[in-house]
Formats: C-alpha cells, structure tokens, sequence
C-alpha cells in the first residue's frame, strides 16, 4: 500500500499559507491513489525535542557496546527514521524563518540525518542510505524572495535541497509562497500560483 508522510512546520496550524498548500498537495496525491495510507507530524505545534548530550554520547559509541540508555537516547530518531523508511511519498510544508528553516523543522532534520543509519560514512563521502521518493515542498515566506528588484535570500531551498540528497532523496520540487504580508491581494496571488504550480506537478487524472 501506498503512503505519504507529510510534515507541517509552522506553528501557525491551519491558518499556515504553508500548511494550507501542503494540504492542497496531500489532497491531490490522495485523489490520485485513494488507498495511500498518510501518516502527518505536525512539527510546528508538537515539535520534536532537539538533540542532547545523552544522543551525541550514544552516537560516539558502536552499535554493539550500545546500552539501554544508548537506545533510548536514539529512540526518537529509531521512530522518525522509521516513519521515512514506511512512506513513499514526502510533503514537507515550511515557512522560511530568518531566512532558514524553524527550529522544529531542523529538530526533525537532525535526528533523521543520522550516521550510520540513514547515511552511511565511505570513502567516497557521505551516501544516502534511504530509499528516493518523489517529493513536494511548500515554503511560504513574508517577504519577495524571487525576481528582480529588493529581496531577502532563500537558505531554505539549498538546504532542504542538499540535507535531503544526504540522505537519499533526490527526487525534490519546490514551490515558494513569497511576499505573504504584502496584503489580501498578494496571498490571493501567490495561491493562485500554488494551485498552478499543483497543476502542473499533479495534475488531475
């Protein structure tokens, strides 16, 4: 069976511009295969614990000499390592945060990321140890991200781009939401743009 795993990052919950198209994307891949399991993190609301001492200790130590207190140190990211593993379609929906990703988002990030489980360490570099899935990512930003004229950097694209690769997921589109506190005018635009953005991605069968 099918399934999506789709991670909302803004604390903002349904009135998210990103969380909105996420769902919009969700919706469609739902249509699209009506018996896809989904499986949602809402990050932004219950955001994951950021690593500690105790999870960089158990990291340090080889699989073998593991304690109890080693495994549940990596518990967490054993459950959200797990949860990639079972899907074969990602949404990520984000707004961009001084100009990066929130810390939630991050959390989550940091405790997938993970050596010698879904990366593998070799002499050729870093290697993505999960499988690839087509996936979508949403990013809603304040202020004019594209185009020409006056406008704030993007540290969300690459990186979502690159740490994703790192791990095995290759097959990445995104789709920005930007100048979203220029007004009623300026959301409508940019949803507008989403849906066709959606269109052309997913379109409907």
């Amino acid at each position: 069976m099918p399934a999506i795993l789709a991670i909302y990052a803004s604390p903002r919950g349904a009135a998210s511009h990103s969380g909105q198209a996420g769902r919009m994307v969700v919706e469609r891949l739902l249509r699209r295969e009506p018996d896809t399991r989904l499986l949602v993190r809402h990050l932004g609301v219950e955001p994951p614990p950021h690593i500690d001492a105790a999870y960089a200790a158990a990291m340090e130590t080889p699989e073998a000499q593991r304690t109890a207190a080693d495994r549940q140190a990596l518990a967490r990211s054993e459950e959200l390592i797990a949860e990639l593993e079972a899907t074969d379609r990602l949404v990520i929906a984000t707004p961009m945060h001084n100009f990066t990703v929130p810390s939630s988002l991050k959390a989550w990030i940091d405790h997938v990321a993970r050596a010698h489980r879904s990366i593998a360490l070799t002499p050729r570099g870093k290697q993505g140890m999960l499988a690839d899935r087509p996936t979508y990512v949403l990013v809603s930003a304040g202020g004019v991200v594209s185009g020409e004229g006056p406008r704030q950097p993007d540290f969300v694209t690459p990186y979502l781009r690159h740490v994703l690769a790192v791990v095995g997921i290759r097959d990445v589109q995104f789709h920005l939401l930007e100048a979203l506190v220029r007004g009623p005018d300026a959301v409508q635009a940019a949803e507008r743009r989403a849906r066709a953005w959606l269109d052309e991605q997913l379109p409907e069968e």
